[in-house]
């Protein structure tokens, strides 16, 4: 048996494409796994619980269903989708899981994060990460009407790409991983492997940390094509979906 991770599907009602070929990895590969892992930004927004796309209706149809047959399903808050709530998990057959999370893979522990609190040279998006992340913003923002949320998104949206348009000249590192970040990170928690994503690099990274071998392990994006990370006792592999 073999425990799936993925990340940073940013489903949408624009790529439809994209969550047909989620909806089909719930229904194929995912069901003869013993785990599926999902860490952020399963949607490319998402302003509230109470947002009837029909998007967040069928990965909730779809993602339940696994679960009822038997397959647990992890959620990693990203930062598209750091408001999803209790409520949309109970839908979803979802458990909730913290960021960072340590978990055992077949009698190895492994870091489990989104990967955004890596990138700690970006520090515009630490500092709206921050505020973003204060319960009492989260209550004001989730208090007024749906139709303001999601104009806010659509804003915040806009400005994430500027941000990351006007990053030239090599400053596109800046929204990468920090490595002193990661080393310090992975000696802190004791393990000697993180999988994230967030950063749309998918690789293998093997690196020293404390004196000790380590890896980092880098989710890729959906955007082109499904990318997973399929771990069993005999190890893992990181792949793409056709």
């Amino acid at each position: 048996m073999t425990t799936l991770f993925i990340s940073d599907l940013h489903l949408d009602a624009e790529r439809p494409a994209v969550t047909e070929l989620f909806l089909r990895f719930l229904r194929e590969e995912a069901t003869r796994a013993d785990a599926l892992y999902i860490l952020g930004d399963l949607f490319e927004a998402w302003v509230g619980d109470d947002d009837p796309s029909d998007v967040g209706a069928a990965v909730a149809t779809g993602t339940r269903a696994l679960r009822e047959a038997g397959v647990p399903v992890y959620f990693m808050r990203g930062n598209r989708d750091f408001l999803l709530g209790a409520d949309y998990a109970r839908r979803a057959g979802m458990t909730l899981l913290p960021d960072p999370a340590v978990v055992v893979l077949y009698g190895k522990p492994t870091l489990l994060m989104h990967g955004d609190l890596l990138c700690t040279d970006d520090t515009a998006y630490q500092a709206f990460r921050a505020q973003t992340r204060n319960p009492e913003w989260q209550r004001q923002f989730l208090s007024q009407p749906l139709a303001a949320r999601l104009a806010f998104a659509q804003q915040a949206r806009a400005a994430s790409k500027a941000h990351q348009a006007g990053m030239q000249g090599g400053m596109e590192t800046i929204t990468d991983v920090a490595p002193t970040t990661v080393e310090a990170t992975l000696a802190r928690y004791g393990v000697d492997t993180l999988i994230h994503g967030h950063t749309h690099r998918p690789a293998v990274h093997a690196l020293q940390a404390g004196g000790r071998e380590r890896r980092r392990v880098v989710l890729g994006d959906w955007y082109d094509q499904g990318s997973v990370l399929r771990v069993d006792a005999s190890g893992m592999e990181l792949a793409a979906l056709a």
